[in-house]
């Protein structure tokens, strides 16, 4: 038997308002048995209370149909992985209730465990609700299914199989066995940590339930996508455009092609079906339009909340009201990805910046180098971490997590590991001939210090005289404003790595006088320390250093 669960022209299909599933329910009998049971439901949320059948979108019955078709007659399902990802309001919760409840009463297995995986407990209770109200409105359903309200917990009486709705945390998913999993709010799941452990255990009954599936239901995140949602969401993309080849992962993923939103056309309120497939039914046409009003009045941080939230626009940057200017233009002034060893191939001059570096901090690098004959400055650096970090700060270790994957940020093994290969960086653009000067935050000067210049006895790669204290506070003022006028005239470039933009979009502004300042402390709980070390090499090379190199090369693009 031959099915795709790619969908390559995905983007002339959801303009079109076509269904996103391309191959047909690969066991019709069993298919139209689901949606015949799904579509009775009663939604007593509704004036009149319709059944689903009656006020279903299309795109409802094609997902219900290929769940459930998907099992042979053997009793294995051959998709046994999907992912929904679709704009806020569009009836999700009253989905997981329906498909979960349609599982609870086909399924064959006695005794077999069924879970709705929620973030938090506010998320369980909305799943929980329909599926309750459901039952409710059906006599029949009365009958044969035992519900416990206050443990969210509902038995077949004949079978015994249950199904649980469950606010998710290590404890309540540990030995686990369920056979069908539907994990609601994925993105909520990127901000935790060890989420990805938490997920195995809840999905790992299916290894040994061939019939068993999981869906993975999402919105946008409000924020950049980080851990697990990160993950599972750009795996979906590459099914989804044939780039990885799963016939048993299924995506069905709502978001604006890219050329719509390169042209702008998200913001436009007639484009918003797009993503949204039940536009004017569960998705109040009216009270959109109001939110969208109201947050064009909140300014850029309230439209990006809006367009992640009711347009599944996904966020590059956090931009809060008091954001750096230069964060603005960040993302645009990013070119292909480079490596330290590109910077210097193509530089004529560097100056490096280093900043913080306490255990429960970064300690960040930054490298400026400026391009044989276009005089643009190319930014390149690396974060490392404590493992003590990422246990005090556990809101943000995932995002940790994925920096490390992504090799610009390094967990440190053992304290002074991240000096160590600091130096040994400075030493290689020592070697290259083309280091200017080291850029230090004043008070963090000491160790730093030392290991780069080194004793008498055993001398450092750096000279005295190349290490410089740079002034912070206000006196770092000309620095951040020379920074965010060569971002936004993409005179500094970067490689548009997510640790740097991360740090860029955490900080803080502070005024000071006339000055603009950015600090650790007004920035919070996010890291800075990478821009700040940005800060200190702008610093440096504003001095307009001599070259150092030899002939001109081809520059990067």
């Amino acid at each position: 038997m031959e099915w795709t669960t790619a969908c390559i022209d995905w983007e002339d299909r959801i303009v079109r308002g076509d269904s996103l599933i391309v191959s047909p329910p690969l066991f019709s009998d069993v298919a139209d048995e689901a949606w015949a049971i799904c579509s009775q439901f009663r939604l007593t949320d509704i004036a009149g209370h319709p059944t689903i059948g009656e006020v279903a979108r299309p795109w409802l019955r094609d997902l219900v149909r290929a769940i459930f078709g998907a099992e042979s007659p053997e009793g294995r399902r051959l998709i046994n992985e999907f992912f929904l990802m679709v704009s806020k309001k569009n009836a999700k919760s009253t989905i997981a209730a329906a498909i979960m409840l349609t599982a609870l009463l086909m399924n064959w297995r006695d005794e077999a465990e069924l879970l709705i995986l929620s973030p938090t407990v506010e998320v369980a209770n909305n799943s929980y609700k329909p599926l309750s109200a459901i039952i409710k409105a059906d006599d029949e359903l009365k009958d044969l299914l035992d519900v416990r309200d206050y443990q969210k917990l509902i038995t077949h009486k004949e079978t015994g199989a249950f199904l649980k709705v469950v606010a998710a945390d290590e404890a309540t998913v540990t030995g686990k066995k369920a056979s069908f999993v539907f994990v609601d709010e994925l993105h909520e799941f990127g901000k935790k940590a060890r989420a990805s452990n938490m997920l195995l255990e809840a999905t790992g009954g299916l290894t040994s339930r061939p019939e068993g599936f999981v869906i993975f239901a999402t919105t946008q995140s409000e924020e950049p996508p980080a851990g697990e949602f990160k993950d599972k969401l750009a795996y979906a993309r590459d099914v989804r455009d044939g780039n990885t080849v799963d016939r048993k992962f299924l995506p069905v993923i709502y978001e604006f092609p890219k050329s719509m939103l390169e042209a702008g056309a998200h913001k436009d309120l007639s484009n918003a079906y797009v993503t949204n497939p039940n536009w004017g039914a569960s998705v109040d046409v009216e009270r959109i339009e109001q939110l969208y009003s109201q947050a064009q009045k909140k300014g850029e941080k309230g439209l990006k909340e809006f367009f992640a939230k009711h347009m599944n626009v996904e966020v590059g940057m956090n931009l809060r009201s008091d954001r750096w200017s230069g964060a603005d233009f960040w993302l645009a002034a990013a070119i292909p990805v480079f490596s330290l060893e590109e910077l210097l191939a193509r530089s004529e001059v560097v100056a490096v910046g280093i900043d913080g570096g306490g255990l429960d901090d970064l300690l960040g690098l930054s490298v400026i180098g400026r391009e044989i004959d276009t005089g643009r400055w190319l930014a390149w650096g690396r974060g490392w971490i404590h493992p003590i970090a990422l246990e005090r700060r556990k809101s943000e270790a995932s995002r940790y997590e994925d920096f490390i994957k992504d090799g610009d940020l390094v967990l440190v093994a053992e304290v002074g590991q991240d000096v160590q290969e600091v130096v040994a960086l400075v030493e290689q653009i020592v070697d290259s001939g083309l280091l200017d000067k080291v850029g230090v935050d004043r008070l963090g000067l000491g160790a730093i210090y030392d290991a780069l210049v080194g004793t008498d006895d055993e001398p450092g790669p750096v000279e005295a005289d190349q290490v410089v204290a740079i002034p912070q506070g206000y006196q770092l003022n000309g620095a951040i404003k020379t920074a965010e006028r060569h971002v936004a005239a993409k005179k500094l470039v970067h490689g548009g790595i997510a640790l740097l933009a991360w740090c860029v979009g955490n900080a803080k502004t502070v005024l000071q006088g006339n000055a603009v300042t950015i600090t650790k402390a007004a920035s919070g709980v996010g890291k800075i320390d990478l821009l700040m070390a940005l800060f200190d090499a702008v610093y440096l090379m504003a001095l307009n250093p001599e070259s150092k190199s030899g002939p001109a090369i081809q520059t990067l693009d």
